[in-house]
Protein backbone atom coordinates (compact mmCIF):
# COMPACT_ATOMS: atom_id res chain seq x y z
CA UNK A 1 0.00 0.00 0.00
CA UNK A 2 2.76 2.69 1.06
CA UNK A 3 4.36 1.62 -2.29
CA UNK A 4 1.44 2.35 -4.17
CA UNK A 5 0.47 5.32 -2.11
CA UNK A 6 4.06 6.28 -3.11
CA UNK A 7 3.33 5.89 -6.51
CA UNK A 8 0.49 8.05 -6.62
CA UNK A 9 2.05 11.12 -4.58
CA UNK A 10 4.42 10.50 -7.47
CA UNK A 11 2.07 10.64 -10.11
CA UNK A 12 0.23 13.66 -8.80
CA UNK A 13 3.69 15.44 -8.58
CA UNK A 14 4.88 15.34 -12.19
CA UNK A 15 0.62 15.78 -13.47
CA UNK A 16 1.35 19.36 -11.04
CA UNK A 17 4.80 20.15 -12.60
CA UNK A 18 3.08 19.29 -16.45
CA UNK A 19 0.29 21.38 -15.52
CA UNK A 20 2.20 24.39 -14.55
CA UNK A 21 4.58 24.03 -17.05
CA UNK A 22 1.50 24.32 -19.43
CA UNK A 23 0.38 27.29 -17.42
CA UNK A 24 3.34 29.23 -17.72
CA UNK A 25 4.26 28.72 -21.22
CA UNK A 26 0.56 29.61 -21.56
CA UNK A 27 1.23 32.53 -19.83
CA UNK A 28 4.68 34.10 -21.74
CA UNK A 29 2.44 33.27 -24.82
CA UNK A 30 -0.07 35.62 -23.97
CA UNK A 31 2.44 38.25 -22.52
CA UNK A 32 3.47 38.66 -26.42
CA UNK A 33 1.95 40.45 -28.61
CA UNK A 34 2.09 42.78 -32.00
CA UNK A 35 1.16 46.49 -32.08
CA UNK A 36 0.18 48.35 -35.27
CA UNK A 37 1.42 52.16 -34.97
CA UNK A 38 1.17 52.81 -38.75
CA UNK A 39 -1.61 55.68 -37.99
CA UNK A 40 0.87 57.62 -36.25
CA UNK A 41 3.18 58.17 -39.94
CA UNK A 42 2.34 60.85 -41.79
CA UNK A 43 3.58 59.02 -44.89
CA UNK A 44 0.30 56.67 -46.42
CA UNK A 45 2.99 54.22 -47.79
CA UNK A 46 4.41 53.37 -44.29
CA UNK A 47 3.88 51.34 -41.71
CA UNK A 48 5.08 51.05 -37.97
CA UNK A 49 4.68 47.83 -36.48
CA UNK A 50 6.47 46.65 -33.04
CA UNK A 51 6.57 43.45 -31.08
CA UNK A 52 5.55 43.36 -27.52
CA UNK A 53 6.81 41.44 -24.61
CA UNK A 54 6.11 41.56 -20.68
CA UNK A 55 4.39 44.91 -21.31
CA UNK A 56 7.21 46.54 -23.48
CA UNK A 57 8.68 46.89 -27.10
CA UNK A 58 11.68 44.44 -28.05
CA UNK A 59 11.28 44.84 -32.25
CA UNK A 60 9.89 47.53 -34.38
CA UNK A 61 9.95 48.67 -37.53
CA UNK A 62 9.24 51.39 -40.05
CA UNK A 63 9.28 51.36 -43.32
CA UNK A 64 7.65 50.83 -46.73
CA UNK A 65 7.97 48.01 -48.49
CA UNK A 66 6.74 47.18 -52.24
CA UNK A 67 7.20 43.65 -53.80
CA UNK A 68 7.76 42.85 -57.58
CA UNK A 69 6.55 39.35 -58.06
CA UNK A 70 7.07 37.62 -61.35
CA UNK A 71 3.88 35.15 -62.11
CA UNK A 72 2.92 32.91 -65.43
CA UNK A 73 -0.02 33.83 -67.18
CA UNK A 74 -1.47 32.06 -70.20
CA UNK A 75 -0.77 33.89 -73.44
CA UNK A 76 -3.30 35.20 -76.07
CA UNK A 77 -2.87 31.78 -78.39
CA UNK A 78 -3.93 29.63 -74.56
CA UNK A 79 -1.12 27.42 -75.23
CA UNK A 80 2.28 29.55 -74.33
CA UNK A 81 2.98 30.70 -71.15
CA UNK A 82 4.31 34.42 -70.32
CA UNK A 83 5.45 36.47 -67.47
CA UNK A 84 3.46 39.14 -65.99
CA UNK A 85 4.38 41.17 -62.79
CA UNK A 86 2.35 41.78 -59.99
CA UNK A 87 3.03 45.11 -57.41
CA UNK A 88 2.03 44.37 -54.22
CA UNK A 89 2.98 46.45 -51.09
CA UNK A 90 2.93 46.16 -47.33
CA UNK A 91 -0.72 47.59 -46.15
CA UNK A 92 -0.77 49.72 -42.91
CA UNK A 93 -3.57 47.97 -41.38
CA UNK A 94 -1.25 44.62 -41.46
CA UNK A 95 -1.79 42.18 -38.41
CA UNK A 96 1.73 41.75 -36.63
CA UNK A 97 3.46 38.92 -34.74
CA UNK A 98 7.07 38.10 -33.95
CA UNK A 99 8.95 37.02 -31.11
CA UNK A 100 12.23 38.32 -29.47
CA UNK A 101 15.49 37.08 -28.18
CA UNK A 102 18.94 38.40 -26.93
CA UNK A 103 20.78 37.28 -29.78
CA UNK A 104 17.43 36.14 -32.22
CA UNK A 105 14.54 37.94 -33.24
CA UNK A 106 11.83 37.93 -35.73
CA UNK A 107 8.65 39.66 -36.85
CA UNK A 108 5.65 38.57 -38.79
CA UNK A 109 3.59 41.16 -40.79
CA UNK A 110 0.18 39.53 -42.85
CA UNK A 111 -2.49 40.72 -45.02
CA UNK A 112 -5.45 40.01 -47.08
CA UNK A 113 -6.34 36.91 -44.51
CA UNK A 114 -2.54 35.74 -44.52
CA UNK A 115 -2.90 35.73 -48.56
CA UNK A 116 0.31 37.68 -48.23
CA UNK A 117 3.21 37.29 -44.65
CA UNK A 118 6.38 38.87 -44.14
CA UNK A 119 8.87 37.70 -42.31
CA UNK A 120 12.12 38.75 -41.33
CA UNK A 121 14.97 37.67 -38.97
CA UNK A 122 17.34 39.26 -37.06
CA UNK A 123 20.36 37.85 -35.38
CA UNK A 124 22.86 39.60 -33.21
CA UNK A 125 26.52 38.71 -33.57
CA UNK A 126 30.12 39.70 -32.64
CA UNK A 127 32.56 41.40 -35.72
CA UNK A 128 36.44 43.06 -35.07
CA UNK A 129 34.87 46.43 -33.36
CA UNK A 130 32.12 44.87 -30.96
CA UNK A 131 28.47 43.31 -31.32
CA UNK A 132 26.31 44.39 -34.25
CA UNK A 133 22.90 43.37 -35.37
CA UNK A 134 21.71 42.45 -39.05
CA UNK A 135 18.57 41.13 -40.60
CA UNK A 136 19.87 37.85 -41.79
CA UNK A 137 16.94 36.45 -43.49
CA UNK A 138 13.73 37.57 -45.39
CA UNK A 139 10.94 35.73 -46.21
CA UNK A 140 7.73 36.26 -48.30
CA UNK A 141 4.59 34.36 -48.81
CA UNK A 142 2.28 35.25 -51.59
CA UNK A 143 -0.83 33.32 -53.12
CA UNK A 144 -1.06 33.80 -56.82
CA UNK A 145 -4.73 32.97 -56.53
CA UNK A 146 -5.33 35.94 -54.75
CA UNK A 147 -6.68 38.29 -57.27
CA UNK A 148 -6.60 42.08 -56.52
CA UNK A 149 -3.08 41.99 -57.29
CA UNK A 150 -2.34 38.13 -59.58
CA UNK A 151 -4.83 39.13 -62.89
CA UNK A 152 -5.37 34.92 -64.21
CA UNK A 153 -2.61 33.51 -63.01
CA UNK A 154 -2.08 29.69 -64.62
CA UNK A 155 -2.19 27.48 -61.96
CA UNK A 156 -2.67 29.87 -58.91
CA UNK A 157 -1.49 28.80 -55.46
CA UNK A 158 0.62 29.87 -52.10
CA UNK A 159 4.89 30.15 -53.29
CA UNK A 160 7.50 30.91 -50.88
CA UNK A 161 10.23 33.53 -51.63
CA UNK A 162 13.41 33.40 -49.49
CA UNK A 163 17.05 35.32 -49.32
CA UNK A 164 20.09 33.54 -49.45
CA UNK A 165 22.83 34.20 -47.27
CA UNK A 166 22.03 37.52 -46.61
CA UNK A 167 23.27 40.14 -44.20
CA UNK A 168 21.96 43.27 -44.63
CA UNK A 169 20.82 46.39 -42.51
CA UNK A 170 24.23 45.70 -40.36
CA UNK A 171 24.07 48.39 -37.42
CA UNK A 172 26.60 48.25 -34.11
CA UNK A 173 24.55 47.32 -30.81
CA UNK A 174 22.25 49.72 -28.95
CA UNK A 175 20.87 51.52 -31.92
CA UNK A 176 18.44 51.36 -34.75
CA UNK A 177 19.47 51.45 -38.17
CA UNK A 178 18.23 54.51 -40.33
CA UNK A 179 17.89 54.95 -44.05
CA UNK A 180 15.76 57.05 -46.28
CA UNK A 181 17.66 55.53 -49.53
CA UNK A 182 15.91 52.59 -51.04
CA UNK A 183 17.25 49.40 -49.88
CA UNK A 184 16.51 46.38 -52.77
CA UNK A 185 16.94 42.61 -52.15
CA UNK A 186 16.28 39.61 -54.30
CA UNK A 187 14.02 36.87 -53.02
CA UNK A 188 14.25 33.59 -54.78
CA UNK A 189 10.68 31.23 -55.47
CA UNK A 190 9.64 28.11 -54.90
CA UNK A 191 7.40 29.08 -58.23
CA UNK A 192 9.95 28.26 -60.80
CA UNK A 193 12.72 29.86 -58.99
CA UNK A 194 11.19 33.06 -60.02
CA UNK A 195 13.31 36.15 -58.53
CA UNK A 196 11.11 38.43 -56.36
CA UNK A 197 12.64 42.11 -55.56
CA UNK A 198 11.84 43.63 -52.86
CA UNK A 199 12.14 47.35 -52.26
CA UNK A 200 12.84 48.76 -48.81
CA UNK A 201 12.62 52.19 -48.17
CA UNK A 202 12.03 55.50 -45.80
CA UNK A 203 13.50 52.55 -42.92
CA UNK A 204 14.19 52.80 -39.05
CA UNK A 205 14.46 49.23 -37.35
CA UNK A 206 15.30 48.19 -34.36
CA UNK A 207 15.29 44.42 -32.71
CA UNK A 208 17.22 44.35 -30.25
CA UNK A 209 18.01 46.80 -26.87
CA UNK A 210 14.84 49.31 -27.54
CA UNK A 211 15.35 52.83 -25.69
CA UNK A 212 12.03 52.37 -23.90
CA UNK A 213 8.70 51.21 -24.78
CA UNK A 214 7.51 52.90 -28.61
CA UNK A 215 11.36 54.50 -28.66
CA UNK A 216 14.11 53.52 -31.24
CA UNK A 217 17.25 54.36 -29.56
CA UNK A 218 20.37 56.53 -31.42
CA UNK A 219 19.98 56.09 -35.08
CA UNK A 220 22.68 54.91 -37.11
CA UNK A 221 22.69 56.14 -40.69
CA UNK A 222 22.94 53.69 -43.44
CA UNK A 223 26.13 54.46 -45.76
CA UNK A 224 23.97 56.02 -48.78
CA UNK A 225 22.27 58.20 -46.91
CA UNK A 226 25.97 59.01 -45.26
CA UNK A 227 27.37 59.23 -49.00
CA UNK A 228 24.10 61.62 -49.93
CA UNK A 229 24.70 64.16 -46.83
CA UNK A 230 28.50 64.41 -47.97
CA UNK A 231 27.44 64.95 -51.65
CA UNK A 232 25.17 67.84 -50.60
CA UNK A 233 27.57 69.39 -48.27
CA UNK A 234 30.49 69.17 -50.06
CA UNK A 235 29.28 72.31 -52.44
CA UNK A 236 28.66 73.93 -49.75
CA UNK A 237 32.15 73.30 -47.90
CA UNK A 238 34.30 73.88 -50.73
CA UNK A 239 32.41 77.19 -51.32
CA UNK A 240 33.25 78.44 -48.00
CA UNK A 241 36.79 77.55 -48.15
CA UNK A 242 36.87 79.32 -51.71
CA UNK A 243 35.30 82.49 -50.09
CA UNK A 244 37.74 82.28 -47.04
CA UNK A 245 40.68 81.92 -49.81
CA UNK A 246 39.37 85.20 -51.91
CA UNK A 247 39.18 86.65 -48.70
CA UNK A 248 42.03 86.04 -47.33
CA UNK A 249 44.04 87.18 -50.47
CA UNK A 250 42.20 90.52 -50.51
CA UNK A 251 43.61 91.18 -47.46
CA UNK A 252 47.18 90.21 -47.79
CA UNK A 253 47.07 92.52 -51.50
CA UNK A 254 45.36 95.60 -49.24
CA UNK A 255 48.45 95.45 -46.71
CA UNK A 256 51.25 94.60 -49.21
CA UNK A 257 49.92 97.93 -51.21
CA UNK A 258 49.96 99.88 -48.40
CA UNK A 259 53.09 98.67 -47.28
CA UNK A 260 54.80 99.56 -50.60
CA UNK A 261 53.32 102.50 -50.73
CA UNK A 262 54.33 103.67 -47.60
CA UNK A 263 57.78 102.48 -48.47
CA UNK A 264 57.85 104.45 -52.36
CA UNK A 265 57.13 108.68 -50.20
CA UNK A 266 59.73 110.82 -50.23
CA UNK A 267 61.08 111.09 -46.47
CA UNK A 268 60.80 114.28 -45.43
CA UNK A 269 63.59 115.79 -43.07
CA UNK A 270 62.89 116.36 -39.97
CA UNK A 271 65.19 119.27 -39.18
CA UNK A 272 63.86 122.71 -40.35
CA UNK A 273 67.43 123.57 -41.05
CA UNK A 274 67.61 121.06 -43.53
CA UNK A 275 65.14 123.20 -45.72
CA UNK A 276 67.30 126.25 -46.03
CA UNK A 277 69.95 124.25 -48.05
CA UNK A 278 66.69 123.01 -50.18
Amino acid sequence: MERLGFRTSESARLLLLCVVGVLGRAVVVAEREGENLSGLSTNPDKGIFAVRENGTTCLMVEFAVRFLVPYDVLALNGIDLITDQAVVSVPRGAEIDGQCGTTEAEIHISWKSNAYTLRIYFSKEFRDKGYVWKASKMVFIYDTAETSHFNSAYNPGRHTASSRHLSALVTPEGRSFVCSAQQTFTLISTDHQKGVTMHMYDIQVQPFDMASDFIFSEPYKCITDQRERLEETLPIVLGFILALIVVITLVVYHFHLKLTTTTQQPQLPRDRSMYKNM
